[in-house]
């Protein structure tokens, strides 16, 4: 079980969450600001039939921060961290089912070995005591995590659908995204104060405290993450993004190598191959992945006159 000390409350993770919201709401209001003087104008559907799907999104998200919370009452960060792979598989179910997006066989697999391949590159060598804990917490947190797997695949799916449901302004959808966002991330923030008695005063008070230029660096780096994610959800789709997200990831592992004198471990190396790989098997054309016949790819359709010789017992 993790120690309570190290967890992030919840409170502090919606007040960080609330930070990048704030600047990726303030972001796409001046970007639609400018599209809104381009002629013609930006498509804004402003029905109360379009508007009331965008809370969705921030509830699954809200919910979600609290079940990681929970999970990392029973599991240690390295358990949760590599228990939080398990998103990548998800997202594929949720994409295959809810979109109905069609992924052949070598996606599939390509999908499952990048799930390997990042957990690969987040497990210490067996020998560590630190490698036992991976099996050896309660089955609750094994649970919760596997929940919160599911809640994150739900929402990065719901959005996608947000996104692409018909040709609105990118930037106007942000914006309806992102003041749900912070309604719902303030109201709990308020509730959270009464709950303790306003003993480190409102939550506004804290919004900003201990901020230097580097913070400020920070989040203005996760904001401008942010955006860029919801265009990748508009213009790409989730299996992207899950891709960009895990190559981010081990190019961070990389570059740490050689400015913070990070030690690159076996697994490491191995889990950037199986990436590579499982990159390679989803993107690549399925021509150069298999051999297929010349007589295929000119006209599928010959196969049926393709003469078959029958063997009969004399």
């Amino acid at each position: 079980m993790a120690n309570i000390n190290t967890i992030t409350p919840p409170s502090l993770s919606l007040l960080r969450s609330l930070r990048f919201v704030f600047l990726k709401l303030i972001v796409s209001s001046v970007f639609l600001w400018r599209e809104r003087k381009k002629s013609p104008p930006p498509k804004m559907t402003t029905d109360w039939k379009s508007v009331r799907l965008f809370p969705i999104p921030s509830v699954i998200y809200l919910i979600h921060n609290n079940v990681q919370f929970a999970t990392l009452m029973y599991v240690d960060t390295s358990t949760y961290q590599i228990m939080g792979n398990l998103k990548i598989v998800t997202t594929g179910i949720l994409f295959r089912l809810f979109l109905k997006k069609k992924l052949s066989n070598l996606q599939w697999m390509a999908i499952v070995l990048l799930a390997v391949g990042t957990t690969t590159s987040q497990v210490k060598g067996c020998g560590e005591a630190s490698c036992d804990s991976l099996f050896s917490a309660p089955i609750q947190g094994y649970m919760l995590g596997i929940l919160s797997a599911c809640l994150s695949a739900l929402a990065g799916v719901y959005t996608e659908f947000l996104m692409k449901k018909n040709n609105d302004s990118l930037y106007w959808q942000n914006i309806q995204l992102y003041t749900f966002g912070s309604i719902f991330n303030m109201a709990r923030l308020v509730v959270d104060d009464f709950r303790g008695g306003f003993e480190k005063g409102p939550w506004w008070q804290r919004l900003f405290n201990g901020y230097s230029i580097t913070t400020w660096l920070v989040v203005l780096n996760l904001g401008s993450t942010g955006l860029l994610v919801s265009w990748l959800m508009k213009y790409a789709d989730n299996i992207v993004k899950v891709y960009s997200t895990s190559m981010a990831m081990l190019l961070t592992m990389v570059l740490s190598v050689f400015l913070f004198s990070f030690k690159p471990t076996l697994q490491l190396f191995l889990g950037i191959i199986v990436c590579m790989m499982s990159l390679h098997m989803y993107f690549a054309p399925p021509h150069m992945l298999v051999d297929i016949p010349p007589a295929i790819k000119s006209d599928p359709e010959s196969l049926v006159n393709v003469p078959v010789d029958r063997k009969t017992d004399s």
